[in-house]
């Protein structure tokens, strides 16, 4: 499961040149936390490339107004690129997890640029397919792992992140102890593809076993060898973590 970006976000796998002649073809906005700079369904075809800040990628489900968070996106990061090339309704929303800065590109301009600069255009193929691939990941998880093994997961995941931001990506490694994951439980509930309940089910199950502690819109992880373990179905976990919902 993988639920930051590529190591090497589209912006910082450009060029100088490259990245000023692709700024150059847009403006910057500032948005609000919880300001959508995508919509899913909507037929805008422009793109952005995130500036500062961080932001959720969500698809809606079959239970109601419930989420699916598909991916946290940072700094250099390119999105909307999909209907962008393609001019059919937006497959995700995209929004603000708190005060953010984005480039702001049509999608005319996008396409004739990568038009006429093919080294542009094979990075986004190649965002295009990394994600791709890790869509893949994702399904074959919600199909065959426990809520338990799939919250185990994206908490070591999101655990070894920089210390200089919560969602910075990070050189592969051990997670570290005392790192801390900010993100509610509804919100961990919705990168995973389970209900809220079921996560507080398996949150209570890693305490208990002293994995990690809790507290408002914050889990501390205390023992990350153990929760590689259980992220990899190396452990036994209990019968709270068995559940499929």
């Amino acid at each position: 499961m993988g639920l930051l970006g590529d190591d090497v976000p589209f912006a910082r796998a450009l060029t100088a040149q490259e990245c000023e002649g692709v700024m150059a073809l847009g403006s910057r906005r500032r948005f609000a936390a919880d300001d959508h700079l995508l919509t899913e369904g909507d037929r805008s075809s422009h793109v952005v490339i995130v500036l500062r800040g961080w932001v959720t990628v969500s698809v809606s489900t079959d239970r109601g107004n419930t989420r699916l968070i598909l991916g946290l996106r940072g700094p250099g990061e390119l999105l909307g690129e999909m209907a962008a090339l393609d001019s059919r309704p937006r497959s995700a929303t995209v929004r603000a997890l708190g005060p953010t800065e984005a480039q702001v590109i049509g999608g005319d301009a996008f396409r004739r640029h990568l038009a006429t600069h093919p080294r542009v255009g094979s990075l986004v193929m190649r965002q295009l397919a990394f994600r791709l691939r890790s869509a893949d990941q994702e399904r074959s998880a919600l199909a065959s792992l426990t809520v338990l093994q799939r919250l185990a997961s994206r908490l070591d995941e999101l655990s070894r992140a920089e210390p200089s931001g919560p969602y910075t990506p990070a050189a592969p490694g051990p997670a570290r102890s005392g790192a801390l994951v900010h993100l509610a439980q509804d919100e961990l509930a919705a990168t995973v593809g389970a209900t809220r309940e079921a996560v507080a089910k398996a949150l209570r199950l890693l305490r208990s076993q002293h994995v990690v502690r809790t507290g408002n819109r914050m889990v501390e992880i205390l023992d990350p060898d153990l929760l590689a373990l259980l992220a990899h179905g190396h452990a036994e976990a209990g019968s709270p973590g068995a559940q499929r919902e």
